[in-house]
């Protein structure tokens, strides 16, 4: 574990704590998503998988701190909590601009001469390389919430209430800074497998740049396609779930309810 345990527990949250488990499991949210957005992973594991949440800065209990408006300072900061994790295997699983973060992430291990992640599962995001021209993050407030409600995510709720919103939407924004100013290092590659995830109606991922993640590793690479928009996991949870227990060759795993 890191030196500072207060530091480790301000970046990654453990919902259902799991010594015994032979896997750690760690989830990178969406641009704005927070670390409970993976509270129903860690309760269908359970004991099986140490399912850990990273909790970005600028929302909920970190909501009083400035957010992180580029990709490499975000990648840093995480791989210098995540580094001292080597007792155990250890997977990655990024949603949207979760899976860039995780991607970079297990770039840095790679880079450090740490143990690779066993695996890393590329949710709702087109590969690295495949770029497209986004600038949400200079639009206005309102043109930010409507991007939200296009996308369907979770809370929608609170995309109507004002006070919420005032206290959300700054985090929102620097998301959406980093991964739209994002670029990728041509040169990277990583030597694990990748499991890709993508909802067959996603607005911000086609299959070829979903089938574009096989060109960041030496290592296989799959795809699944699951029914629903850019929030797919949040209808296909059971599927997801028993997707990534296959793949982490955990029988146990509970399928949520």
């Amino acid at each position: 574990m890191p030196s500072s345990s207060a530091h480790f527990e301000k970046w990654v949250k453990i919902f259902h704590p799991a010594s015994a488990a032979s896997v750690r499991l760690v989830c990178l949210p969406h641009a704005g998503g927070s670390a409970s957005f993976f509270f129903p992973m860690a309760k269908a594991f359970g004991p099986a998988v140490e399912v850990m949440a990273v909790q970005y800065p600028g929302r909920q209990a970190r909501r009083h701190e400035p957010g992180i408006d580029n990709v490499p300072e975000y990648a840093d900061q995480i791989f210098a909590v995540l580094r001292h994790l080597d007792d155990r295997p250890l997977a990655l699983f990024g949603h949207s601009m979760g899976a860039i973060l995780a991607y970079e992430v297990a770039i840095r291990m790679r880079q450090a001469g740490l143990p690779s992640p066993a695996r890393l599962f590329a949710s709702g995001r087109r590969a690295p390389s495949c770029y497209r021209d986004e600038q949400v993050h200079k639009g206005s407030d309102e043109q930010m919430v409507a991007e939200l409600q296009g996308l369907g995510g979770p809370n929608q709720a609170m995309l109507t209430d004002p006070e919420l919103l005032a206290m959300v939407l700054p985090a929102v924004r620097s998301d959406y800074r980093a991964i739209e100013r994002y670029e990728h290092d041509p040169e990277a590659r990583l030597d694990r497998p990748i499991t890709v995830l993508v909802g067959e109606s996603d607005p911000r991922v086609t299959l070829d740049e979903a089938r574009a993640w096989a060109k960041h590793t030496t290592a296989p690479t799959e795809l699944e396609v699951f029914r629903g928009g850019h929030f797919f996991l949040v209808d296909r949870s059971t599927d997801v779930i028993e997707l990534v227990a296959r793949s982490l060759s955990v029988q146990d795993a509970e399928p949520i309810r």
